[in-house]
């Protein structure tokens, strides 16, 4: 359980970040925008997204796929606009990036912050591991809204994990049983495997679904139960982009 001083913590992160949200969203833009990047259907995502969560209040965990380290950035952009971040503050998401990679400088380490990360040491003790379950399902209990990879990091295959992946996500529906659950496969056209960036000039696939994982286990085979519902979603939309995006690009 957390402390009444990492409550407040997180308090303090969420009402900078909302006051601060137009500027990170429209710097990261701008830095995405001379990359190159691009989401050929966005107008249709962003309103696909909107009629999909709708007016209803409260806890939201978006499961995507992994493949690059901005894959956060570009979910977080194809689905909302900045200036609705600013009136649906929910829909600005947390993040659970890996600590390691948004140590490496200051730059990246105010980005973290002003961009609603936790950070997670992804081998690091359980006690860790746990904290950062507690603030997720402190957070979901706050009505926000958090992105979490599923697969537990980028997906050495190229393709969504199904073999190897973690069991938090199946935690956190367990700890946090009013939060929707919504899948999002988002994946450039040019993408052939893992890497830390897209490659220049590259456009977006992205596709949403809602899942709603169930089990009748307790406990830890629970959490493997309701991760692997999850990861297959995910997979199976990938099998969708495959058989039916590319050719119809």
């Amino acid at each position: 359980m957390l402390s009444t001083r990492q409550r407040l913590v997180l308090r303090v992160q969420e009402a900078v970040c909302q006051t601060c949200v137009l500027l990170t969203y429209y710097s990261i833009r701008a830095w995405m925008r001379v990359r190159g990047y691009r989401v050929p259907d966005l107008r249709p995502v962003r309103a696909e997204f909107a009629a999909l969560v709708g007016d209803r209040r409260g806890p939201l965990l978006v499961c995507a796929n992994h493949l690059t380290l901005i894959d956060s950035l570009v979910i977080q952009w194809a689905l909302v606009p900045g200036w609705r971040l600013f009136v649906r503050p929910e829909w600005f998401f947390w993040n659970l990036p890996d600590k390691y990679n948004m140590s490496i400088n200051l730059f990246v380490r105010l980005l973290g912050y002003f961009g609603k990360c936790v950070l997670v040491r992804r081998q690091g003790p359980p006690e860790e591991a746990r904290q950062a379950l507690d603030k997720v399902k402190f957070l979901l209990a706050r009505g926000q809204s958090v992105l979490v990879f599923p697969e537990g990091g980028r997906s050495r295959l190229g393709r969504v994990d199904t073999t190897n992946f973690v069991y938090g996500v199946g935690r956190m529906v367990q700890e946090s049983p009013a939060a929707r659950v919504l899948c999002v496969f988002a994946r450039g056209f040019g993408q052939r495997a893992y890497s830390a960036y897209p490659h220049a000039g590259e456009s977006f696939f992205v596709r949403m679904k809602w899942a709603a994982p169930k089990t009748t286990f307790q406990g830890m085979r629970a959490d493997r139960d309701l991760a692997t519902q999850i990861v297959r979603q995910l997979s199976e939309m990938e099998q969708e982009y495959f058989e039916n995006a590319i050719l119809d690009r």
